[in-house]
């Protein structure tokens, strides 16, 4: 029924999308759909990853990359995550542990989502992610590789992580009986990086243009900037994209950068943010973890110093630094941080984020709920609160 599920909205966000939504996001939407069909149809050549993983070396073995994240938010869309949820703990699994890991969970265990080919993930910035990781691995007999990403940016951090993706690609041509090309990597690389620039372009243009889309369709970014960069169809998006914003109209609503994860489901914000003229997200802090270019002739220490020096490895103040770097540059509105439930370093840091927010004299909204469990979304507490910033915000810009 799942898989029956993604061929009807694959058709329909094909053929019977909303007009309003531009042609990039239309695509990216298709394009989103279909890469998850395609995944739980072939589970014998997907990857079980979070979205940190070295997605490029995955695709030169012709490797799909299913993160846990993503299919969870997708069994969220089709209203059932609440029984994987359940399942999960019934069998013990801990009812503080992320709820997007927890519905993966119930999902494997429940038998509904086949074993993948093998796992890859990262040991960077959700702890939750490594024991999950390690618990699909020996409940459904999948070989699990964890990089591991050091703290510092020494030389003996880079050649640490260096030997560890080397590892990576011996064991998967050992799993997959496949040969590594360089010369492949690099090609990926070098759409990687065309598409960044684009994107960077657009992001100026967001600044004054009129773009609409959906919080869902924010949350498909993560598909171009993280699971999927360095596709064709990724780079084709960008394309698209920019080529859309440079002719789009100007725009004098609300800007507001987000950070963190977008509850797409949320009744309130969705009234506010989907496709309407009022209220826009120019940008997710996420899809711009990495900013830099990587080197398409030392490709294997280029993406060790992409895990290595992300925003989100080592303190919360580099995260903090790179929100402000985006606020001076996209000059927001208002800031919105969602805290998401079981999501510790959200919650954690959120008071640092804060402090320099008011230092900046640009408004932050503190929203705390689930991306994934609507049953611990609290929309009129959400409402009242969006509601008064959202008053705020128009008087400050004269509205």
């Amino acid at each position: 029924m799942i898989k029956a599920g993604l061929y009807l909205e694959r058709f329909r966000t094909k053929h019977l999308a909303d007009k309003k939504i531009p042609g990039a996001y239309r695509y990216l939407n298709t394009y989103a759909v279909d890469y998850v069909l395609q995944a739980l149809r072939h589970p014998q050549s997907t990857v079980w990853a979070n979205i940190f993983a070295p997605v490029e070396i995955l695709q030169c073995f012709d490797l799909r990359c299913l993160s846990v994240e993503c299919l969870s938010s997708f069994l969220s869309g089709f209203r059932i995550e609440d029984y994987f949820l359940d399942f999960a703990e019934e069998e013990g699994i801990a009812s503080t542990l992320c709820s997007y890991h927890k519905t993966f969970i119930g999902a494997s265990d429940s038998g509904i989502v086949p074993p993948a080919a093998f796992s890859l993930t990262t040991s960077t910035i959700c702890d939750g992610n490594i024991n999950t990781f390690r618990y699909l691995s020996e409940n459904c007999g999948v070989d699990n590789f964890l990089l591991d990403i050091p703290m510092d940016n020494s030389e003996e951090a880079i050649e640490y992580v260096i030997a560890q993706l080397k590892d990576l690609i011996s064991t998967l041509e050992k799993t997959f009986h496949k040969s590594f090309s360089p010369a492949r990597l690099t090609e990926v690389i070098k759409r990687e990086n065309a598409s960044k620039e684009l994107y960077e372009k657009c992001l100026v243009l967001l600044r004054d243009k009129a773009y609409p889309s959906t919080l869902t369709l924010q949350m498909y970014m993560l598909f171009a900037t993280h699971l999927n960069i360095g596709e064709p169809e990724i780079l084709t998006f960008f394309e698209k994209m920019h080529e859309e914003l440079l002719a789009a109209p100007a725009f004098d609503g609300i800007n507001i950068l987000w950070v963190h994860l977008l509850p797409w489901y949320q009744e309130t914000l969705q009234e506010y943010f989907n496709l309407t003229d009022d209220c826009q997200i120019q940008a997710i802090e996420m899809n711009l973890d990495y900013r830099q270019p990587l080197d398409p002739d030392d490709p294997l220490r280029s993406l060790a110093l992409k895990m290595i020096n992300n925003a989100y490895t080592r303190s919360y103040d580099r995260k903090v630094d790179l929100v402000c770097d985006l606020a001076d540059e996209l000059q927001p509105d208002g800031v919105i941080n969602f805290c998401h439930w079981g999501c510790k370093q959200s919650s954690g840091g959120v008071m640092r984020l804060k402090e320099r927010m008011q230092e900046k004299d640009l408004p932050l909204l503190i929203l705390d709920g689930d991306g994934m469990d609507r049953r611990n979304s609290h929309n009129g507490q959400i409402r009242t609160r969006w509601e008064a910033f959202h008053e705020l915000l128009k008087t400050r810009k004269g509205q």
